[in-house]
């Protein structure tokens, strides 16, 4: 929200809408990078970690918000970027001035190889990882743009400053981090030559710089020195961890992060953009994460946020069924094991925004993308085609809270378009509707609230080896709740005959539903979910706590 009528939302304008959040039900805002940034990816270059960017207010601004989150009940989490500083941070600026100056090794400087760059690594926002500086004849590395050179995490003095800048948050009254590529802060030594990944390469695998050995040791001193002892949430976005692997980072017994963002389901839409959504793969996928946690450590659940497109329209049927697939892929993740994370908008059923030319995008990878394929001969039509199914601007463009001017986000021009169909889908249409999205989302949330099943009981798998359904259990015994979900825009058939399922002890569902006796086999509609109690197998009464 845009308090200003400068076109970009900033802190008074979220701050005015706290009470919207509080009556979604929300007890944790993450905000994206609110710090001082000259903007080279949207905030996630720092050139200040403990000043607010201008656009977006002032400090005391920051600490009206935060005040007023606490007197709500809800907690603020900041996105926080270590693996990289802006160009412009004061730091960068030292350790670029001279070889001898004594932050020089606070970043990665190497000799180039033949008249090149140091080895052959590209950066994750395509492009080569190096830049060259004239001025001292090195090379810095940088793992995202050319203005985001990389910390070296490997010298002592650059983890101090780090933890001392999280400690003075802290202070504050912050309640906890979303850690940004925490899984990249340390190389290989030697940062040796590798195979670059081919595709979408935010998802793809890169050996020497992601999940290196080492890498724990470096986040054991960072929750020593910065965590222990405070009730703080961590939220780590660790590309490239597995659930088996996933222990080692949030489990129980390790005092490190509260859970982490993994990215293995990212796969099945960013390896084939095109195709539909494979269930038995995502129920494999998520099935594993539930399993490999359950006891041990906390799950982080989400479909969608800054980097990703709109989930109805990479899974989802945004023509024919945008309000049914939007709250059948909620119910599916929703109500698993962890906690979940909502994107703005995404809780309105927002499909991918429509981009008319290439020019509208405002985004940095969109940029390099555009400037790869063309050189690669692609031309602009097939480029647009592409990005308005990948680009990370369709998520990002301002939240519609009305039918007026400018989704009512702003008095001015915005920084991003509003989104095509903000006058039928935004905030104040759907309050009044208690069958849209967000009343489906908001039911969502009080029924885990409601239901201990629903936050600590384990997840079982139900039908896998069907195609359209994703079902499981929560709980155990007498104390279960089943997830039905048919994702798909054809009719399925639930058949299960370890429990029966009655309309008295239906939960919840996002479409109408007959009063029915216990039954072992539901029909179900394209895009149905229901959420039910689990009868007893023999007497066909609902269980109750």
């Amino acid at each position: 929200m845009d308090a200003d009528g400068d076109g970009i939302g900033d802190l008074p304008g979220i701050l005015a809408r706290l009470d919207y959040l509080a009556w979604l039900g929300v007890d944790v805002l993450w905000l994206c990078p609110i710090y001082r940034s000259p903007n080279d990816d949207n905030g996630y270059d720092i050139s200040d970690y403990c000043a607010i960017m201008d656009e977006f207010g002032t400090m005391a601004d920051f600490d009206r918000l935060l005040a007023a989150a606490h007197h709500r009940g809800m907690r603020v989490i900041l996105d926080l970027v270590i693996n990289h500083t802006s160009d412009e941070h004061p730091w960068f600026a030292e350790s670029r001035s001279s070889r001898d100056n004594p932050k020089r090794d606070w970043y990665l400087w190497r000799d180039g190889r033949n008249g090149g760059p140091p080895n052959n690594w590209e950066s994750i926002f395509r492009g080569p990882a190096w830049e060259h500086d004239a001025a001292t004849e090195q090379w810095y590395l940088h793992l995202f743009t050319r203005r985001q050179p990389d910390l070296d995490w490997d010298n002592p003095a650059v983890r101090a400053a780090i933890h001392a800048m999280m400690r003075w948050w802290l202070d504050k009254g912050v309640d906890g981090f979303r850690i940004d590529a925490i899984t990249h802060i340390r190389k290989a030594p030697g940062l040796p030559d590798m195979p670059n990944p081919q595709g979408l390469a935010q998802v793809a695998a890169y050996p020497y710089h992601m999940n290196v050995a080492g890498i724990l040791d470096h986040l054991d001193e960072l929750c020593r020195e910065t965590l222990a002892g405070r009730d703080a949430m961590t939220v780590g976005e660790a590309n490239g961890i597995g659930p088996f692997e996933a222990e080692e980072w949030v489990g129980a017994t390790r005092g490190r992060l509260s859970m982490i963002l993994q990215f293995e389901h990212w796969h099945l839409w960013s390896d084939a953009p095109r195709a539909a959504l494979d269930v038995r793969a995502l129920k494999r996928i998520l099935g594993r994460w539930q399993t490999a946690l359950h006891g041990r450590g906390w799950n982080a659940l989400y479909l969608e946020n800054h980097d990703l497109p709109r989930v109805v329209s990479r899974w989802g049927d945004p023509q024919q069924h945008a309000r049914e697939s939007a709250t059948a892929l909620a119910t599916m993740y929703f109500l698993m094991e962890g906690t979940p994370f909502l994107y703005q908008g995404q809780e309105l059923g927002l499909a991918n925004a429509s981009f008319a030319h290439l020019d509208d995008f405002r985004d940095r990878f969109a940029h390099n993308r555009i400037a790869e394929m063309r050189t690669a001969g692609i031309d602009d039509d097939a480029i647009l085609d592409e990005l308005r199914r990948t680009g990370r601007d369709t998520s990002r463009t301002p939240m519609p809270w009305d039918d007026g001017p400018q989704g009512g986000f702003t008095t001015g021009t915005p920084w991003l378009a509003v989104h095509q169909d903000y006058a039928q889908l935004n905030v104040a249409r759907q309050q009044s509707d208690p069958h849209s999205v967000l009343h489906h989302y908001r039911a969502l949330i009080a029924l885990r609230r409601r239901e201990p099943a629903l936050l600590e009981g384990r997840y079982a798998a139900l039908a896998p080896r069907s195609t359209r359904l994703y079902a499981y259990t929560r709980g155990e015994g007498n104390e279960r709740i089943a997830v039905i979900c048919n994702l798909s825009g054809r009719p399925a058939t639930f058949r299960h005959v370890g429990f029966a399922l009655d309309s008295r002890g239906l939960l919840l569902a996002n479409r109408p539903v007959a009063p029915h006796g216990p039954r072992h086999t539901l029909r179900l509609a394209p895009w149905e979910a229901r959420v039910y109690r689990v009868a007893n197998a023999q007497s066909g009464q609902v269980t109750r706590r």
